[in-house]
């Protein structure tokens, strides 16, 4: 769904894209049975997939609208996570959509707990130099939650420790496709990894990709000085 979520959208509507967002991601290969969770701000709350949700299982009418504090609105019971998806929507405005998953190699590169470095430009899409690695917590817990709001500081994703990924965009359809982004990513440094510390780019070539990256896809890009 590519409409920003601060459009009006009709509950059905938001329903049925994170139905298929949670199916979407399954098909990606970024979860598997009852993994991961997605969300998006509604109402002064947020609508949440299910606990123990599964690709095959999902429907727009299972997905749980709750507020703020996890009170529900509607039947069913929300993620286990859904304090780590409010806590981001409570400290980040423009975040309108989050996605968790326990994608490969962003579970593996977690478990080191080391934050995915500036080995490649595109990282830059991510608001920083690099995507952190927040700290280790217990699942489902404020511990967790609050966790991933410090890591995300400046940033649009982050790992968690020996466990997976969340990030945040302004559509459910673009919260999707930035995991699956940040998983290709964390996957390419492995690989390169296994031929030894892949070469991490400066800040100074990091700033200058973001700026560039504000007029990406809305102007033609001037070939710049760099090299071609």
């Amino acid at each position: 769904m590519t409409t920003p979520i601060d459009t009006p959208i009709s509950e059905d509507a938001l329903r049925q894209a994170l139905a298929d967002g949670y199916r979407r991601l399954a098909e990606l290969g970024l979860n598997t049975g009852s993994a991961g969770n997605i969300s998006c701000r509604f109402d002064g709350g947020a609508l949440i997939s299910p606990s123990g949700a599964d690709a095959h299982s999902i429907d727009a009418q299972a997905i749980v609208s709750i507020t703020m504090d996890g009170e529900n609105r509607s039947p069913g019971i929300p993620s286990s996570e859904w304090s780590m998806h409010t806590a981001i929507y409570r400290h980040y405005p423009q975040a309108l959509a989050v996605v968790h998953t326990h994608s490969d190699a962003c579970v593996a590169l977690s478990a080191q707990r080391r934050p995915l470095p500036a080995f490649h430009y595109m990282l830059a899409g991510f608001g920083g130099d690099g995507v952190p690695c927040a700290r280790y917590a217990t699942f489902g817990t404020d511990a967790l939650a609050q966790s991933a709001v410090d890591a995300l500081a400046g940033h649009t994703a982050c790992l968690l420790a020996n466990h997976g990924m969340i990030c945040h965009a302004v559509s459910i359809e673009k919260a999707v496709a930035n995991a699956a982004k940040l998983e290709t990513l964390a996957r390419q440094y492995w690989m390169s990894a296994q031929l030894g510390a892949p070469v991490v780019l400066d800040a100074a070539e990091m700033a200058t990709v973001r700026d560039r990256y504000r007029s990406y896809g809305k102007a033609r890009l001037p070939r710049g000085a760099g090299a071609a």
